[in-house]
Order: structure tokens, then sequence, then C-alpha cells
């Protein structure tokens, strides 16, 4: 599957998909998905502006809201994670992921999804240690302190991707596993940005919980952006495998900010077919990730609330079998197509992007939540005043 990765968009979409384009003009060779690893700007209006931290003299809508409106159509399917620089409303209301704009997913604040076999896997945001273990609570209206801390990574989405079991071939996030750098060409990165030499001898360039996911994980690829440099590391497995790290740079003239490449999956199911040159012929649409939904019913009622850090190391719930009977029951209910292909025995047709959808993201994630059983608290609910309660709608 041929895919384009993205480092820092900076909702610059417009010059990405006419580098997409051009690539393909010069190639002859069809993009299939684009990756975009975060500072994405989903940045709709002006109350989404107001609420984007970033140096004022960057501050401006951007293209997105284009896309969003329906003005123009993203060419290439499009995933993208959250960064440190992101309009926080319309993503806490699409904590598990959704569609914002016609062709173009939000991961989640961490999520899995498949398509054509590929499993791919991501985190949104960056890490600070003084909000790691804060639980979820920003919302309307945003202080300062909450604007900034709505885009940091929180101990609940790292502990519940350590719960993976299965392959990955893809893991997304913005800012890079701790220690990665000294797995690449170190000295041509500090010749390039010498004032990361303090945090790369203090062991802080890059992100200590992720770190402990790509030694559990192992994905084939980890694709990273935040840093704004282009680089390339190998980081071998206890086993003997590898995973590939690759960063990139945002969007400006003579950057590398975009790479292209072919990815196959691990594994694929026994009824995908193969062509004579090794490819293969899967249908390249999203699925939900059987797994991923095991795991979030498994802890359906962990999500924390609280507004300060916790002292306490959080404990999740391994998914039973009577989670995965419970995923795979309410899929069939609602209607979902199963699908045989990729890492996983089954994966569940996601449905498109929908105009009623996308433009209304609490409805989505209420839906979502209704099929799984998830409760609603008053982080996704500014109405249930109790802060720590979460309510399940019947």
């Amino acid at each position: 599957m041929n895919i384009a990765v993205e480092g820092c968009c900076h909702g610059e979409l417009d010059k990405i998909y006419e580098t997409i384009l051009a690539h393909e003009q010069q190639t002859g060779i069809k993009v299939d998905l684009l990756l975009c690893c975060g500072d994405f700007q989903a940045v709709r209006d002006e109350s989404d502006l107001k609420e984007l931290i970033c140096p004022l003299k960057y501050k401006a809508q951007k293209d997105f809201k284009q896309y969003y409106n329906g003005k123009k159509v993203a060419p290439v399917l499009t995933i993208f994670i959250g960064g440190n620089h992101e309009a926080p409303d319309l993503l806490r209301h699409l904590y598990y992921g959704g569609w914002v704009a016609p062709n173009i997913y939000y991961l989640g604040y961490s999520g899995i999804v498949n398509i054509a076999g590929l499993r791919i896997a991501g985190i949104s945001g960056i890490y600070n240690q003084n909000n790691y273990t804060k639980g979820y609570y920003e919302q309307r209206p945003y202080s300062e302190d909450a604007k900034r801390s709505a885009y940091n990574v929180r101990e609940f989405d790292v502990e519940k991707l350590y719960m993976i079991e299965n392959e990955l071939d893809i893991f997304m996030s913005h800012d890079w596993p701790a220690g990665i750098e000294h797995y690449g060409n170190l000295e041509a990165l500090l010749r390039v940005k010498p004032y990361f030499v303090s945090d790369v001898r203090h062991n802080i360039l890059g992100n200590p919980k992720t770190r402990k996911l790509l030694e559990k994980l192992q994905p084939t690829f980890w694709f990273s952006g935040h840093l704004h440099v282009k680089y390339e590391a190998k980081y071998k497995h206890e086993d003997g495998s590898t995973t590939h790290f690759l960063a990139l740079d945002k969007v400006l003239p003579n950057r590398q900010f975009l790479k292209i490449m072919d990815v196959k999956p691990k594994r694929l199911a026994e009824g995908a077919k193969r062509k004579r040159n090794g490819d293969y012929t899967l249908e390249k649409v999203l699925c939900y990730d059987r797994e991923w939904c095991a795991i979030l019913v498994a802890n359906r009622d962990r999500m924390p609330l609280n507004a300060f850090p916790s002292t306490t190391p959080i404990t999740l719930n391994k998914p039973t079998e009577e989670d995965f009977r419970f995923v795979d029951e309410q899929f069939a209910k609602f209607g979902f197509e199963a699908l045989s292909i990729g890492t996983l025995d089954r994966v569940y047709k996601m449905p498109s992007w929908d105009v009623n959808d996308y433009k209304n993201p609490k409805l989505q994630r209420e839906k979502f939540q209704d099929m799984l059983n998830l409760p609603d608290n008053s982080f996704f609910n500014p109405n249930i005043n109790t802060k720590y309660r979460v309510v399940r709608r019947e």
C-alpha cells in the first residue's frame, strides 16, 4: 500500500496535497493514504482559533476550514493525530476518533484503525511530567493553562496502548520516543539542531512513556513529527525484529516534510488475494480494530477525570473473551460488516464520512459510545456536574 507520511502539518493541507499530486504525476504511482503526525490544526472557526496555542505570528485559520465546509475535498484518505498546536474542543469531542471533514479522520487521543490489512496505532499530544497522571477535565471556556494541558499525553492513553498484544504495522506519535536519537546518525542530527545537545545529554529530548510502547509493541514503522527535522533510526528489539523510526519536518519550501513509501502488512489473512508480483488486493477502507475496541470495553469505567496529578499508578483490565464476544455482538447488532484482513481474525468496516456526523462530533462520539456501551462523563458532557461520575445513556 502506498502511503505518504507527513511531519507537522500546521494547517498547510493544500501544500501537502499538492506535493502528493506532483509525486503521482511524476511517478504514475497513486498514493492510497496520508498519515499526518500532529499539529494538524483543525480550526473550524474563530472560537477554535482563539483556543489554538501557537506563536501569534502563526495564528491563522489556514486551509482546514475549506475542507471542513466542503469547498475542497481531501484527494487522498487522511489520518492524523494531535500535536501541541491544536484547537482542543473538536478533538475533545472526538476522544475515540472520528471524521473531521470529508476523507479526513482523526485517530483520537489514542487509537487503532485498520486499512487494507495495515494495522495503524497512535497517540496524540506531547509529554509533560506535571500533567501525565491527571485525568481529563479541560473544556470550554478553556483557561490558558487548560489550552496547554489539553494536548498533554495522559497515562490512561499510554496504558491502554500498552495492553495491545497483536502485531502493529505502524505507530504514530507527535513527539519522539525517548532515546530513539541514539539509534540513528546522532552526530548529523546535532549538526543540524545543535540546541538539542543538552536535551540529548539529559535524555529529555523525547517522551519516556512512549519509549516503553516502542519496546513492548515493536511496530514495523514508527512515525513522528514535533522537532521539525527529518531523522531516521533503526531500533533493534531483543527478539531480533526492527522498528524503523522516521521523523519528518514541518511544511516549508526545501524542507523534508513528506515521504512516500510502499508499506505491506506484517501478516495477511488467508483469504487475501495475492498478485504475481507479490502485492495484494484488499479493500482500502478504514476499519475499526477488534482488539482495541475490546480494550475500551474492558476499561469502560476507568477513564480518570481528576484535574490534579494522581499519586497512584493507574491499573487497567486486560480484555477477556467475554469482552471480545461483546464487541462482536455489538458490531453485528449495529449492522457493521466484518472483514477478515490484516493481523486480526476480523475487523469491522467503518462508515464513511457523513456531513451530518462530521459537523456534529459530539454525535459521532455518542454513536460509538452507545454501540460499545461506553459511559458518558463530565469531560464529554459539562452538564454532568459530579466531577468523577460516569453516566450510561439508556
